[in-house]
């Protein structure tokens, strides 16, 4: 696949050599989700628990009628009556358009910093579930008298990265991030119809905000105004970082062959996907779920066939966690391992997949195998998979004729 004639942004994540992640941004028009706009409700649908709210010049939106318990109003809404149609509200693009479907829209208002995120809809204090036990008590002194204000309008989550994070860092970004909100959910109530009040980050800024800042090694772009914009980024809310910021300038090597992307989504576009002990995994996308299917293949090994199941599903478990990030794969995902009769084995694979699927910034879980040895897990559905970008680019490409040598990688 030939990515200098795709009219977009490219940026990967690299983990061990190896592209993790992988997302596609055009040029011609930057993504909306995470946006924040003045909407107003075009028709409530009660018969599906959903209203219909029209967002800026994108459209109508998906809003779920749950979200209405904590929808902010703009000015002119009086009385405590329900959602109607003409009431105008502060939503936000919680997810991209898939497949003919709507973006979802929420009245939950989320601010994300590096460290922490102020939420509108849920008041309470919480922190990530992969801070430490020590970690978590320093965090939640640090920010006690945040956490009891008996007034405030927004929750606070303390996200995995504040563990590494000095306390005047959270706290200056706690006070930045107040700013924002006040900015937008506030004042921005008093803003007309329709109006954008907050714009999310460049993806390729929101990448770098959400890797863990001790596990990235080095910030890679060819794109000076990338290169500019992450600088000023880095320079003002992760100084730690901005020494690891290079600018690429080999000009007889582009990037994007440096760093294997094309062969990235290629692999993407193909359904077998070959593991390193010959065994191979077979993906298919259909309207309700995603199925992965575990085959032993050109596996050679001399063990027992119990044994030779167990060694081909643990790496294929780590495959299956990596595919499922590198495709932006959603929804529900059932995988057909191949069967063990052994119930420790079955134990040890459920648990070496969730390791693994921690490891993902999106929310994913392992809920169950069923009676017949089928894995089910579920990932949160925020941006659409990966092929849709890529056919969209393609058909966008061929009707356009359209040219572009541009790639940026987060490693």
């Amino acid at each position: 696949m030939d990515i200098k004639n795709l009219p977009c942004l490219v940026c990967a994540l690299k983990e061990e050599s190896r592209v993790m992640e992988i997302r596609l941004e055009p040029r011609s028009g930057n993504s909306i989700l995470g946006n924040i706009y003045v909407g107003q409700v075009e028709k409530v649908a009660d018969n599906i628990k959903a209203a219909f709210v029209r967002f800026g010049n994108e459209g109508n939106g998906y809003f779920p009628l749950e979200e209405a318990q904590h929808v902010i109003y703009t000015a002119g809404r009086k009385g405590n009556a329900p959602l109607h149609a003409g009431d105008e509200i502060l939503v936000q693009v919680s997810r991209d358009a898939m497949k003919g479907k709507l973006p979802s829209l929420s009245s939950n208002l989320n601010f994300t910093g590096k460290y922490l995120v102020l939420t509108t809809g849920n008041k309470k204090f919480g922190l990530s579930s992969k801070l430490s036990g020590e970690d978590r008590s320093r965090l939640s002194k640090w920010l006690e008298n945040e956490a009891a204000k008996p007034d405030k309008e927004y929750g606070i989550v303390v996200r995995t990265n504040a563990a590494d994070a000095s306390k005047e860092e959270v706290i200056r970004e706690l006070e930045y991030l107040k700013k924002i909100y006040t900015k937008t959910a506030v004042l921005g109530r008093n803003r007309t119809c329709f109006s954008l009040l907050q714009e999310a980050e460049p993806f390729y800024i929101s990448a770098v905000r959400d890797a863990y800042s001790n596990d990235v090694k080095e910030i890679v772009t060819d794109i000076p105004e990338v290169y500019h914009k992450l600088q000023e980024y880095l320079t003002e809310f992760s100084p730690s970082l901005s020494e690891r910021l290079v600018f690429y300038e080999d000009s007889l090597l582009p990037l994007y062959k440096l760093h294997s992307l094309e062969s990235a989504l290629e692999e993407i576009q193909r359904e077998k996907v070959w593991m390193k002990n010959g065994g191979f995994l077979m993906i298919q996308q259909t309207e309700a779920f995603v199925s992965i299917d575990v085959n032993s293949g050109k596996y050679t090994g001399k063990k027992k066939a119990e044994e030779t199941y167990r060694e081909i599903n643990l790496e294929a478990a780590g495959e299956i966690a990596r595919q499922v990030r590198l495709r932006n794969l959603s929804g529900i995902i059932l995988v057909d391992f191949i069967n063990m009769e052994n119930p420790d084995h079955r134990d040890e694979l459920f648990h070496v997949l969730q390791k693994y699927l921690r490891k993902d910034s999106v929310k994913c879980k392992a809920v169950d195998i069923t009676p017949l040895n089928i894995l089910e897990m579920t990932r949160k559905k925020i941006r659409r998979p990966v092929i849709e970008d890529i056919r969209e680019l393609q058909q966008n490409n061929g009707t356009e004729q359209k040219s572009s040598a541009d790639s940026d990688i987060c490693e």
